[in-house]
Protein backbone atom coordinates (compact mmCIF):
# COMPACT_ATOMS: atom_id res chain seq x y z
CA UNK A 1 0.00 0.00 0.00
CA UNK A 2 1.55 3.35 -1.07
CA UNK A 3 1.38 6.32 1.27
CA UNK A 4 -1.23 8.56 1.05
CA UNK A 5 -0.33 12.63 -0.24
CA UNK A 6 -1.63 15.03 2.35
CA UNK A 7 -4.76 16.90 0.58
CA UNK A 8 -4.01 20.67 1.51
CA UNK A 9 -7.70 22.30 1.66
CA UNK A 10 -6.39 26.34 2.81
CA UNK A 11 -3.70 28.07 1.66
CA UNK A 12 -0.52 27.96 2.89
CA UNK A 13 -0.26 31.15 4.07
CA UNK A 14 -3.46 30.67 6.12
CA UNK A 15 -3.34 30.14 10.06
CA UNK A 16 -5.85 27.82 11.86
CA UNK A 17 -5.60 27.29 16.25
CA UNK A 18 -8.30 24.61 16.68
CA UNK A 19 -9.52 23.37 20.52
CA UNK A 20 -8.52 24.14 23.81
CA UNK A 21 -5.60 26.42 21.29
CA UNK A 22 -8.39 28.39 20.15
CA UNK A 23 -10.05 29.05 23.29
CA UNK A 24 -7.31 30.18 25.58
CA UNK A 25 -6.08 32.33 22.83
CA UNK A 26 -9.96 34.34 22.29
CA UNK A 27 -10.34 34.42 26.37
CA UNK A 28 -6.53 35.45 26.49
CA UNK A 29 -7.44 38.54 24.67
CA UNK A 30 -11.06 39.20 26.16
CA UNK A 31 -9.41 39.73 29.51
CA UNK A 32 -6.65 41.95 27.87
CA UNK A 33 -9.29 44.40 26.73
CA UNK A 34 -11.10 44.35 30.14
CA UNK A 35 -7.86 44.57 31.78
CA UNK A 36 -7.17 47.65 29.95
CA UNK A 37 -9.68 49.67 31.17
CA UNK A 38 -10.68 47.88 34.50
CA UNK A 39 -8.26 50.46 36.57
CA UNK A 40 -10.47 53.44 34.99
CA UNK A 41 -13.80 51.97 36.67
CA UNK A 42 -15.44 54.06 39.54
CA UNK A 43 -15.16 57.35 41.14
CA UNK A 44 -11.84 56.26 42.14
CA UNK A 45 -10.78 55.32 38.44
CA UNK A 46 -8.02 56.07 36.90
CA UNK A 47 -7.13 58.13 33.43
CA UNK A 48 -5.70 57.03 30.42
CA UNK A 49 -3.72 59.33 27.60
CA UNK A 50 -3.99 58.27 23.81
CA UNK A 51 -1.53 59.33 21.59
CA UNK A 52 -2.55 58.06 18.10
CA UNK A 53 -0.23 57.95 15.27
CA UNK A 54 -0.59 61.93 14.45
CA UNK A 55 0.47 62.75 17.44
CA UNK A 56 -3.07 63.97 18.81
CA UNK A 57 -3.72 63.58 22.95
CA UNK A 58 -6.71 62.44 23.98
CA UNK A 59 -7.12 62.15 28.42
CA UNK A 60 -9.76 59.97 29.22
CA UNK A 61 -11.46 57.43 31.68
CA UNK A 62 -14.30 56.82 29.30
CA UNK A 63 -14.36 53.46 28.67
CA UNK A 64 -15.78 53.81 25.12
CA UNK A 65 -13.66 56.72 24.30
CA UNK A 66 -10.52 54.50 24.85
CA UNK A 67 -11.62 51.68 23.43
CA UNK A 68 -12.29 53.77 20.36
CA UNK A 69 -8.92 54.43 20.29
CA UNK A 70 -7.07 52.35 20.73
CA UNK A 71 -5.86 49.89 18.07
CA UNK A 72 -7.00 46.21 18.33
CA UNK A 73 -5.85 43.64 16.02
CA UNK A 74 -6.90 40.42 17.99
CA UNK A 75 -10.54 39.23 16.59
CA UNK A 76 -11.83 38.42 19.75
CA UNK A 77 -10.60 41.53 21.38
CA UNK A 78 -12.62 43.62 18.69
CA UNK A 79 -15.83 41.27 20.10
CA UNK A 80 -15.20 43.07 23.12
CA UNK A 81 -15.05 46.22 21.84
CA UNK A 82 -18.69 45.79 19.99
CA UNK A 83 -19.95 44.81 23.84
CA UNK A 84 -18.77 48.88 24.65
CA UNK A 85 -20.32 49.88 21.61
CA UNK A 86 -23.41 48.53 22.17
CA UNK A 87 -23.84 49.50 25.55
CA UNK A 88 -22.57 53.15 25.00
CA UNK A 89 -25.16 53.24 21.82
CA UNK A 90 -28.19 51.70 24.43
CA UNK A 91 -28.26 53.88 26.99
CA UNK A 92 -25.21 56.17 27.48
CA UNK A 93 -23.24 54.47 30.12
CA UNK A 94 -21.81 51.92 31.71
CA UNK A 95 -19.52 50.76 28.95
CA UNK A 96 -16.50 50.19 31.74
CA UNK A 97 -18.71 47.83 33.59
CA UNK A 98 -19.88 45.46 30.77
CA UNK A 99 -16.17 45.17 28.83
CA UNK A 100 -14.84 43.84 32.96
CA UNK A 101 -18.03 41.74 33.58
CA UNK A 102 -17.16 40.17 30.06
CA UNK A 103 -13.67 39.61 30.47
CA UNK A 104 -14.53 38.52 33.99
CA UNK A 105 -16.84 36.00 32.67
CA UNK A 106 -14.83 34.32 30.26
CA UNK A 107 -11.76 34.28 33.17
CA UNK A 108 -14.02 32.29 35.02
CA UNK A 109 -15.41 29.81 32.37
CA UNK A 110 -11.53 29.10 31.42
CA UNK A 111 -11.46 27.43 35.14
CA UNK A 112 -14.19 25.52 34.32
CA UNK A 113 -13.36 24.57 30.92
CA UNK A 114 -11.70 21.51 31.59
CA UNK A 115 -14.17 20.10 33.88
CA UNK A 116 -17.44 21.10 31.60
CA UNK A 117 -18.15 21.41 27.93
CA UNK A 118 -18.49 25.04 26.40
CA UNK A 119 -22.13 24.14 25.70
CA UNK A 120 -22.70 23.52 29.19
CA UNK A 121 -21.05 26.58 30.17
CA UNK A 122 -22.79 28.77 28.08
CA UNK A 123 -26.43 27.18 28.77
CA UNK A 124 -25.64 27.95 32.53
CA UNK A 125 -24.57 31.73 31.80
CA UNK A 126 -27.92 32.46 29.93
CA UNK A 127 -30.02 30.85 32.67
CA UNK A 128 -28.01 33.10 35.30
CA UNK A 129 -28.13 36.32 32.95
CA UNK A 130 -31.83 35.78 33.01
CA UNK A 131 -32.43 35.00 36.97
CA UNK A 132 -29.93 38.36 37.51
CA UNK A 133 -32.64 40.50 35.24
CA UNK A 134 -35.11 39.16 37.61
CA UNK A 135 -33.19 40.02 41.10
CA UNK A 136 -32.18 43.57 39.63
CA UNK A 137 -35.89 44.03 38.64
CA UNK A 138 -37.22 43.00 41.85
CA UNK A 139 -35.15 45.28 43.78
CA UNK A 140 -35.83 48.39 41.29
CA UNK A 141 -37.45 51.27 42.38
CA UNK A 142 -39.63 53.85 40.05
CA UNK A 143 -39.16 57.17 38.40
CA UNK A 144 -40.62 60.06 36.73
CA UNK A 145 -40.41 62.98 34.94
CA UNK A 146 -41.06 65.02 37.79
CA UNK A 147 -38.89 63.53 40.32
CA UNK A 148 -36.06 66.47 39.81
CA UNK A 149 -33.74 65.33 42.78
CA UNK A 150 -33.38 61.54 41.85
CA UNK A 151 -32.75 62.25 38.30
CA UNK A 152 -30.15 64.89 39.82
CA UNK A 153 -28.45 62.16 42.10
CA UNK A 154 -28.77 59.28 39.02
CA UNK A 155 -26.37 62.37 36.66
CA UNK A 156 -24.08 62.81 39.68
CA UNK A 157 -23.38 59.34 40.35
CA UNK A 158 -22.90 58.91 36.16
CA UNK A 159 -20.29 61.93 36.45
CA UNK A 160 -18.80 61.26 39.95
CA UNK A 161 -16.15 58.87 38.01
CA UNK A 162 -15.29 61.82 35.25
CA UNK A 163 -12.53 64.51 35.36
CA UNK A 164 -15.44 66.51 35.90
CA UNK A 165 -16.55 65.20 39.39
CA UNK A 166 -15.84 68.55 40.98
CA UNK A 167 -18.71 70.39 39.36
CA UNK A 168 -21.07 67.37 39.44
CA UNK A 169 -23.89 69.33 41.52
CA UNK A 170 -24.42 72.27 38.61
CA UNK A 171 -23.57 69.84 35.57
CA UNK A 172 -26.08 67.38 36.87
CA UNK A 173 -28.95 69.95 37.59
CA UNK A 174 -27.97 71.46 33.80
CA UNK A 175 -28.52 67.63 32.60
CA UNK A 176 -31.56 66.92 34.21
CA UNK A 177 -33.46 70.71 33.47
CA UNK A 178 -32.36 69.61 29.75
CA UNK A 179 -33.95 66.32 29.53
CA UNK A 180 -37.08 67.24 31.18
CA UNK A 181 -37.46 69.98 28.28
CA UNK A 182 -37.16 68.13 25.80
CA UNK A 183 -39.28 64.98 27.37
CA UNK A 184 -42.46 64.90 25.29
CA UNK A 185 -45.59 62.32 26.34
CA UNK A 186 -45.66 58.83 24.74
CA UNK A 187 -48.73 57.10 23.56
CA UNK A 188 -48.78 54.55 26.75
CA UNK A 189 -48.25 57.47 29.30
CA UNK A 190 -44.38 57.10 29.58
CA UNK A 191 -41.64 59.51 29.17
CA UNK A 192 -40.50 60.16 25.59
CA UNK A 193 -36.47 61.00 25.72
CA UNK A 194 -34.47 61.60 22.63
CA UNK A 195 -30.63 62.75 23.36
CA UNK A 196 -30.60 63.87 20.13
CA UNK A 197 -31.97 67.08 21.08
CA UNK A 198 -29.73 68.14 23.35
CA UNK A 199 -26.98 69.80 21.68
CA UNK A 200 -23.37 70.01 23.23
CA UNK A 201 -21.68 73.00 22.21
CA UNK A 202 -17.71 73.44 23.14
CA UNK A 203 -16.19 76.51 23.39
CA UNK A 204 -12.29 76.83 25.06
CA UNK A 205 -12.06 79.39 27.72
CA UNK A 206 -13.38 80.63 31.22
CA UNK A 207 -13.90 77.74 33.30
CA UNK A 208 -16.21 73.82 33.40
CA UNK A 209 -17.57 76.03 36.07
CA UNK A 210 -19.09 78.18 33.13
CA UNK A 211 -21.30 75.70 31.32
CA UNK A 212 -24.41 76.72 30.88
CA UNK A 213 -28.55 75.49 29.87
CA UNK A 214 -29.44 77.20 26.99
CA UNK A 215 -33.63 77.17 26.48
CA UNK A 216 -33.07 76.87 22.66
CA UNK A 217 -30.70 76.60 20.05
CA UNK A 218 -26.52 77.81 19.85
CA UNK A 219 -25.03 77.97 16.46
CA UNK A 220 -20.91 78.16 16.17
CA UNK A 221 -22.08 81.30 12.90
CA UNK A 222 -22.72 84.65 13.06
CA UNK A 223 -24.79 87.18 10.86
CA UNK A 224 -23.71 87.65 7.25
CA UNK A 225 -23.65 90.94 7.18
CA UNK A 226 -22.40 93.46 9.99
CA UNK A 227 -24.91 95.94 8.85
CA UNK A 228 -27.55 93.73 10.28
CA UNK A 229 -29.12 93.96 13.93
CA UNK A 230 -27.16 92.13 16.63
CA UNK A 231 -29.93 91.74 18.51
CA UNK A 232 -33.29 91.12 17.56
CA UNK A 233 -36.41 90.88 20.57
CA UNK A 234 -39.75 88.54 20.26
CA UNK A 235 -38.07 87.05 16.47
CA UNK A 236 -39.94 85.66 14.09
CA UNK A 237 -37.89 82.89 12.73
CA UNK A 238 -37.76 81.38 8.70
CA UNK A 239 -36.26 78.19 7.90
CA UNK A 240 -35.09 78.26 4.54
CA UNK A 241 -33.95 75.06 2.72
CA UNK A 242 -33.25 77.18 -0.29
CA UNK A 243 -30.56 79.62 -1.37
CA UNK A 244 -31.03 83.85 -1.87
CA UNK A 245 -29.30 84.00 -4.46
CA UNK A 246 -29.75 83.83 -8.37
CA UNK A 247 -30.08 79.72 -9.77
CA UNK A 248 -27.54 78.70 -12.03
CA UNK A 249 -29.21 77.10 -15.47
CA UNK A 250 -28.49 73.44 -15.29
CA UNK A 251 -27.80 73.70 -18.84
CA UNK A 252 -24.21 75.48 -20.18
CA UNK A 253 -25.76 78.66 -21.33
CA UNK A 254 -23.91 81.87 -23.12
CA UNK A 255 -25.43 85.55 -22.75
CA UNK A 256 -24.06 87.61 -25.75
CA UNK A 257 -23.60 91.46 -24.60
CA UNK A 258 -22.99 94.13 -27.34
CA UNK A 259 -23.87 97.04 -25.66
CA UNK A 260 -22.94 98.72 -22.52
CA UNK A 261 -26.76 99.29 -22.00
CA UNK A 262 -27.63 95.16 -22.43
CA UNK A 263 -25.08 94.73 -19.60
CA UNK A 264 -27.05 97.05 -17.62
CA UNK A 265 -30.50 95.69 -18.29
CA UNK A 266 -28.92 92.30 -17.24
CA UNK A 267 -27.20 93.61 -13.89
CA UNK A 268 -30.55 95.57 -13.47
CA UNK A 269 -32.81 92.23 -14.29
CA UNK A 270 -30.34 89.99 -11.48
CA UNK A 271 -30.79 93.05 -8.86
CA UNK A 272 -34.89 92.54 -9.60
CA UNK A 273 -35.07 89.33 -8.88
CA UNK A 274 -33.05 89.35 -5.52
CA UNK A 275 -35.41 92.17 -4.61
CA UNK A 276 -37.95 90.01 -5.29
CA UNK A 277 -36.60 86.83 -3.35
CA UNK A 278 -35.83 89.34 -0.25
CA UNK A 279 -39.62 91.06 -0.60
CA UNK A 280 -41.24 87.39 -0.14
CA UNK A 281 -39.36 87.04 3.22
CA UNK A 282 -40.28 91.05 4.22
CA UNK A 283 -43.74 89.69 3.16
CA UNK A 284 -43.89 86.67 5.64
CA UNK A 285 -43.39 89.04 8.71
CA UNK A 286 -39.71 87.11 9.18
CA UNK A 287 -37.61 89.25 11.05
CA UNK A 288 -34.51 86.49 11.49
CA UNK A 289 -33.25 83.94 8.50
CA UNK A 290 -31.51 80.89 9.02
CA UNK A 291 -30.47 79.51 5.32
CA UNK A 292 -28.93 76.24 4.36
CA UNK A 293 -27.07 77.31 1.54
CA UNK A 294 -25.72 80.63 0.71
CA UNK A 295 -26.85 84.02 0.49
CA UNK A 296 -26.08 86.23 -2.23
CA UNK A 297 -24.02 89.70 -1.56
CA UNK A 298 -26.71 92.10 -2.92
CA UNK A 299 -29.20 89.95 -1.07
CA UNK A 300 -27.45 90.49 1.80
CA UNK A 301 -27.64 94.14 1.69
CA UNK A 302 -31.27 94.28 1.06
CA UNK A 303 -31.84 91.75 3.78
CA UNK A 304 -29.96 94.04 6.38
CA UNK A 305 -31.57 97.44 4.68
CA UNK A 306 -34.77 95.57 6.01
CA UNK A 307 -33.08 95.02 9.53
CA UNK A 308 -33.39 91.35 9.19
CA UNK A 309 -30.76 88.95 11.08
CA UNK A 310 -29.40 86.22 8.39
CA UNK A 311 -27.19 82.66 8.72
CA UNK A 312 -26.19 80.84 5.83
CA UNK A 313 -24.94 77.71 5.48
CA UNK A 314 -26.56 76.34 8.51
CA UNK A 315 -26.43 72.17 8.69
CA UNK A 316 -29.43 70.16 8.15
CA UNK A 317 -29.20 68.89 11.81
CA UNK A 318 -28.79 72.40 13.52
CA UNK A 319 -31.87 73.25 11.16
CA UNK A 320 -34.02 69.96 12.90
CA UNK A 321 -32.89 71.59 16.37
CA UNK A 322 -34.08 75.47 15.28
CA UNK A 323 -37.10 73.81 14.14
CA UNK A 324 -38.23 71.77 17.24
CA UNK A 325 -37.29 75.16 19.45
CA UNK A 326 -38.68 77.39 17.62
CA UNK A 327 -41.92 75.61 15.98
CA UNK A 328 -40.66 76.93 12.37
CA UNK A 329 -41.19 74.76 9.57
CA UNK A 330 -38.00 74.17 6.72
CA UNK A 331 -39.20 75.55 3.61
CA UNK A 332 -37.06 74.83 0.33
CA UNK A 333 -38.92 77.29 -2.03
CA UNK A 334 -38.99 81.07 -1.14
CA UNK A 335 -41.95 81.84 -2.79
CA UNK A 336 -44.07 79.58 -0.66
CA UNK A 337 -42.66 81.39 2.31
CA UNK A 338 -45.61 82.27 4.49
CA UNK A 339 -46.12 83.62 8.21
CA UNK A 340 -47.67 79.96 9.30
CA UNK A 341 -44.05 78.74 8.79
CA UNK A 342 -42.15 80.85 11.06
CA UNK A 343 -41.56 80.21 14.34
CA UNK A 344 -40.92 81.85 17.41
CA UNK A 345 -38.03 83.05 20.01
CA UNK A 346 -37.81 85.54 22.62
CA UNK A 347 -34.37 86.69 21.12
CA UNK A 348 -31.95 86.02 18.68
CA UNK A 349 -28.33 87.64 19.29
CA UNK A 350 -25.00 87.39 18.27
CA UNK A 351 -22.34 87.48 21.63
CA UNK A 352 -19.09 86.47 21.67
CA UNK A 353 -18.11 83.46 23.34
CA UNK A 354 -14.12 82.95 24.08
CA UNK A 355 -12.51 83.81 20.78
CA UNK A 356 -15.81 82.88 18.92
CA UNK A 357 -18.86 85.16 17.91
CA UNK A 358 -21.79 83.02 18.05
CA UNK A 359 -25.70 83.39 17.15
CA UNK A 360 -27.92 82.54 20.57
CA UNK A 361 -31.78 81.41 19.46
CA UNK A 362 -33.08 81.51 23.35
CA UNK A 363 -36.33 82.36 25.10
CA UNK A 364 -38.42 79.58 23.40
CA UNK A 365 -41.81 79.12 24.34
CA UNK A 366 -41.65 75.30 24.67
CA UNK A 367 -38.31 74.47 23.30
CA UNK A 368 -38.21 70.65 22.10
CA UNK A 369 -34.37 71.39 21.75
CA UNK A 370 -31.74 72.80 23.97
CA UNK A 371 -28.34 73.65 24.18
CA UNK A 372 -25.62 72.85 26.43
CA UNK A 373 -22.34 75.60 26.15
CA UNK A 374 -19.58 73.40 27.59
CA UNK A 375 -16.53 75.61 28.66
CA UNK A 376 -13.09 74.29 30.44
CA UNK A 377 -9.94 76.03 30.61
CA UNK A 378 -8.09 73.75 27.75
CA UNK A 379 -9.39 71.87 24.97
CA UNK A 380 -8.58 68.39 26.55
CA UNK A 381 -10.77 70.14 29.65
CA UNK A 382 -13.58 70.62 27.48
CA UNK A 383 -13.87 67.88 25.55
CA UNK A 384 -13.86 65.60 28.68
CA UNK A 385 -16.34 67.35 30.09
CA UNK A 386 -18.75 67.13 26.87
CA UNK A 387 -17.77 63.02 27.39
CA UNK A 388 -18.98 63.34 30.64
CA UNK A 389 -22.35 65.25 30.11
CA UNK A 390 -22.74 62.56 27.44
CA UNK A 391 -22.76 59.85 29.67
CA UNK A 392 -25.00 62.12 31.76
CA UNK A 393 -27.53 63.10 29.41
CA UNK A 394 -27.33 59.46 28.43
CA UNK A 395 -27.98 57.88 31.97
CA UNK A 396 -30.87 60.28 32.39
CA UNK A 397 -32.88 60.11 29.50
CA UNK A 398 -32.58 56.23 29.79
CA UNK A 399 -34.24 56.64 33.35
CA UNK A 400 -36.69 58.36 32.03
CA UNK A 401 -37.50 56.33 29.27
CA UNK A 402 -36.83 53.28 31.62
CA UNK A 403 -38.79 54.78 34.97
CA UNK A 404 -36.83 52.78 37.06
CA UNK A 405 -33.11 52.87 39.25
CA UNK A 406 -31.14 50.80 41.63
CA UNK A 407 -28.86 51.44 44.45
CA UNK A 408 -25.15 51.66 42.99
CA UNK A 409 -21.65 51.44 44.49
CA UNK A 410 -21.68 47.55 44.00
CA UNK A 411 -25.10 46.91 46.00
CA UNK A 412 -26.86 45.61 42.57
CA UNK A 413 -23.89 42.82 41.41
CA UNK A 414 -23.66 41.58 45.36
CA UNK A 415 -27.66 41.16 45.49
CA UNK A 416 -26.93 39.70 42.25
CA UNK A 417 -24.66 37.35 43.33
CA UNK A 418 -25.83 36.21 46.23
CA UNK A 419 -29.50 35.66 44.21
CA UNK A 420 -27.67 33.69 41.38
CA UNK A 421 -25.93 31.14 44.15
CA UNK A 422 -29.14 30.35 45.59
CA UNK A 423 -30.61 29.94 42.30
CA UNK A 424 -28.09 27.33 41.43
CA UNK A 425 -29.00 24.63 43.99
CA UNK A 426 -32.05 24.79 42.52
CA UNK A 427 -31.09 24.43 38.82
CA UNK A 428 -28.60 21.38 39.63
CA UNK A 429 -26.74 19.32 37.45
CA UNK A 430 -23.72 20.45 36.03
CA UNK A 431 -25.39 23.86 34.88
CA UNK A 432 -24.54 24.67 38.75
CA UNK A 433 -21.23 25.48 38.81
CA UNK A 434 -21.72 27.41 35.69
CA UNK A 435 -24.50 29.63 37.11
CA UNK A 436 -22.01 29.43 40.70
CA UNK A 437 -18.65 31.30 38.38
CA UNK A 438 -21.56 33.74 36.71
CA UNK A 439 -22.02 34.79 40.76
CA UNK A 440 -18.65 35.00 41.28
CA UNK A 441 -17.93 36.75 38.13
CA UNK A 442 -20.32 39.56 38.93
CA UNK A 443 -18.72 40.43 42.15
CA UNK A 444 -15.82 41.51 39.81
CA UNK A 445 -17.55 45.15 39.49
CA UNK A 446 -17.08 45.93 43.72
CA UNK A 447 -14.51 44.44 43.62
CA UNK A 448 -12.53 46.35 41.45
CA UNK A 449 -14.45 49.69 43.07
CA UNK A 450 -12.65 48.71 46.24
CA UNK A 451 -8.79 48.13 44.59
CA UNK A 452 -9.11 51.32 42.54
CA UNK A 453 -10.06 53.17 45.98
CA UNK A 454 -7.13 51.67 47.62
CA UNK A 455 -9.24 49.37 49.92
CA UNK A 456 -9.02 46.22 50.78
CA UNK A 457 -11.39 44.24 47.72
CA UNK A 458 -11.56 41.19 50.34
CA UNK A 459 -12.40 42.66 53.54
CA UNK A 460 -15.15 45.13 51.51
CA UNK A 461 -16.56 42.25 49.53
CA UNK A 462 -16.95 40.10 52.80
CA UNK A 463 -18.42 43.25 54.72
CA UNK A 464 -20.57 43.53 51.50
CA UNK A 465 -21.79 39.91 51.57
CA UNK A 466 -22.42 40.14 54.95
CA UNK A 467 -24.91 42.76 55.01
CA UNK A 468 -27.16 41.73 51.96
CA UNK A 469 -27.61 38.43 53.54
CA UNK A 470 -29.23 39.97 56.23
CA UNK A 471 -31.99 41.54 53.99
CA UNK A 472 -30.10 45.01 53.01
CA UNK A 473 -30.40 45.06 49.18
CA UNK A 474 -29.29 48.36 48.70
CA UNK A 475 -26.05 48.16 51.05
CA UNK A 476 -22.63 49.00 48.57
CA UNK A 477 -19.62 50.32 49.76
CA UNK A 478 -18.37 54.14 50.52
CA UNK A 479 -15.31 54.85 48.89
CA UNK A 480 -14.13 57.50 50.74
CA UNK A 481 -14.23 55.56 54.53
CA UNK A 482 -14.60 52.15 53.02
CA UNK A 483 -17.64 51.20 55.16
CA UNK A 484 -20.80 49.66 53.92
CA UNK A 485 -23.98 52.02 53.92
CA UNK A 486 -27.17 52.68 52.53
CA UNK A 487 -26.36 54.00 48.85
CA UNK A 488 -29.90 55.31 49.19
CA UNK A 489 -29.17 57.26 51.79
CA UNK A 490 -25.92 58.41 49.94
CA UNK A 491 -27.76 59.14 46.84
CA UNK A 492 -25.28 57.11 45.06
CA UNK A 493 -27.98 55.23 42.31
CA UNK A 494 -27.84 54.20 38.46
CA UNK A 495 -31.12 53.46 35.77
CA UNK A 496 -32.06 49.81 36.15
CA UNK A 497 -31.29 49.76 32.02
CA UNK A 498 -27.85 50.36 32.46
CA UNK A 499 -27.19 47.54 34.90
CA UNK A 500 -29.36 45.22 33.20
CA UNK A 501 -27.84 45.82 29.59
CA UNK A 502 -24.24 45.51 30.56
CA UNK A 503 -25.23 41.46 32.00
CA UNK A 504 -27.03 41.32 28.66
CA UNK A 505 -24.47 42.33 26.26
CA UNK A 506 -21.59 40.93 28.50
CA UNK A 507 -23.17 37.49 28.65
CA UNK A 508 -23.90 37.62 24.84
CA UNK A 509 -19.79 38.07 23.86
CA UNK A 510 -18.93 35.78 26.78
CA UNK A 511 -20.84 32.48 25.20
CA UNK A 512 -20.13 33.59 21.70
CA UNK A 513 -16.36 33.35 22.13
CA UNK A 514 -16.88 30.16 24.02
CA UNK A 515 -18.48 28.85 21.38
CA UNK A 516 -15.52 29.40 19.18
CA UNK A 517 -13.04 25.78 19.04
CA UNK A 518 -11.69 26.85 15.64
CA UNK A 519 -10.00 29.74 14.00
CA UNK A 520 -9.29 30.55 11.01
CA UNK A 521 -7.30 33.40 9.96
CA UNK A 522 -5.57 34.53 6.59
CA UNK A 523 -2.03 35.69 6.60
CA UNK A 524 -2.03 39.23 6.52
CA UNK A 525 1.16 41.38 5.78
CA UNK A 526 2.88 40.61 8.94
CA UNK A 527 1.22 39.01 12.24
CA UNK A 528 -1.34 36.77 11.89
CA UNK A 529 -4.22 38.63 14.37
CA UNK A 530 -3.62 37.11 17.28
CA UNK A 531 -0.45 35.18 17.28
CA UNK A 532 -0.14 32.11 19.33
CA UNK A 533 0.57 34.23 22.43
CA UNK A 534 -2.81 35.96 21.68
CA UNK A 535 -4.52 39.28 22.99
CA UNK A 536 -1.75 41.93 21.92
CA UNK A 537 -3.21 45.25 21.21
Amino acid sequence: MTDQQPIYILRESTQRTKGRGAQGNNIYAAKAVADAVRSTLGPKGMDKMLVDSMGDVVITNDGATILKEIDVAHPAAKMIIEVAKTQEAEVGDGTTTSVVLAGELLKRAEDLIDDLHPTIITQGYRLAQIKASEILAAMAMPIKVGDQDVLTRIARTSMASKGAAAQCELLGRIVVEAATLIAEPGATGEAVVDKQWIKLEKKVGGNVGETELVRGVVLSKERVNSRMPERVIDARVALLGAAIEIKKTEVEAKIEITKPEQMQAFLDEEEKTLRRLVQAIEDSGATVVFAQKGIDDLAQHFLAKAGIFAVKSVSEKDMKHLSRATGARLVSNLKELTKDDLGQAGLVEQRKVGDDEVTFVTECKAPKSVTIIVRGGTEHVVDEVERTLDDAIGVVTTALKEGKYVAGAGAPEVEVALGLRRYASSVGGREQLAIEAFADAVEIIPRTLAENAGLDAINVLVDLRSAHEKGQKTAGINLDSGKVENMLDAHVIEPLRVKTQALASATEVATMILRIDDVIAAKASGAPPGGPDGGDF
